[in-house]
């Protein structure tokens, strides 16, 4: 296959990724395409098949090219402003869904996703907790939009509120449940990425010198932002486990902390439910009030220019 051949050493699966581009392009599923091998492709088509080509060869992420990524079972829209949905990120889904399961049979929480990117998490926990409020923050604006598109794009906007701020400082809560996938690459380690990771939101990926410069500051303010008894997951580089770990023993003395594995067996989470007692609001930002929910204008994919999110 030609198209596949375009992509030897840009991609991991050449061929798989040409079929997913070919298949954007027609619009057709996986069972269409199949049996319309031998049908003949119009001109238009080989058009646009030959500059998605281009996109992917020059290195661009394939979520960015086709414009969406799934994660959950979901389908998410991407683009350069958010870092690209991964598999091991799901393991914090699994874990805040089993623990409001275990809490609130009918998934009634508050729920707080720090560094929101797409969306994806906040969205997915929205689709599988019914009950819940999740509260999607980001210090980007572009950021939000495209979290906005998905909540809406999954019919949660509705329970998905968006707040423009540095980690958890613009969230009324306290919350029963705080999830991030913060950014945790080390700054001397990102010109060694794959080339298509360094396409991504630097901002999404770069962590400080140790990689935990953001980790830090969150398991720093996170006590004064869960209730007593509630729950946090906090994904890692496996070769920051120790370290997650003190940070979060040392930030909720006497909590039960634990790190969680991804599927392929490597230290992924930093899990905790934090001690019965009071909450420790001594590092609260002032002037932090309940927020009414965020509503759009009917028909909009998006907020203009960032109306409806909490600043």
């Amino acid at each position: 296959m030609a198209a596949a051949e375009r992509l030897d050493g840009a991609a991991e699966d050449s061929r798989l990724e040409a079929e997913a581009l070919l298949r954007h392009v027609l619009g057709w599923d996986r069972a269409r395409f199949f049996a319309s091998l031998r049908d003949p492709v119009d001109g238009g088509a080989l058009g646009r098949m030959e500059a998605l080509l281009r996109r992917r060869a020059g290195g661009e992420p394939l979520a960015y090219v086709v414009g969406s990524r799934e994660f959950y079972g979901l389908d998410f829209h991407v683009d350069p402003r958010v870092l690209v949905p991964r598999p091991e990120t799901e393991l914090l889904v699994d874990a805040a869904i089993e623990y409001a399961g275990g809490r609130r049979g009918d998934g009634a929480v508050s729920i707080c996703d720090v560094g929101t990117g797409s969306g994806a998490i906040a969205v997915a926990l929205a689709a599988h907790l019914p009950g819940a409020i999740v509260y999607a923050t980001d210090s980007s604006v572009g950021a939000l939009e495209v979290a906005a598109l998905n909540a809406e794009r999954h019919g949660v906007l509705d329970r998905v509120r968006l707040v423009e701020c540095d980690l958890l400082d613009g969230v009324p809560g306290p919350v029963d449940v705080i999830v991030s996938n913060p950014p945790y690459v080390r700054s001397s380690e990102i010109p060694t990425l794959q080339r298509e990771v360094r396409w991504e939101p630097r901002a999404a990926l770069d962590g400080g010198p140790d990689g935990m410069a953001v980790m830090r500051r969150l398991f720093e303010r996170a006590p004064a932002f869960l209730r007593p008894g509630g729950f946090m997951a906090v994904e890692i580089d496996p070769r920051q486990r120790g370290a997650a770990l003190g940070m979060a023993k040392a930030a909720f003395g006497g909590a039960s902390v634990a790190c969680s594995d991804d599927l392929a067996g490597r230290p992924r989470a930093i899990v905790l439910e934090a001690p019965c007692g009071a909450v420790n609001i001594a590092n609260r930002p002032d002037g932090i009030y309940p927020h009414p929910r965020i509503k759009y204008g009917a028909g909009s994919n998006l907020p203009p220019q960032g109306e409806g999110i909490l600043r």
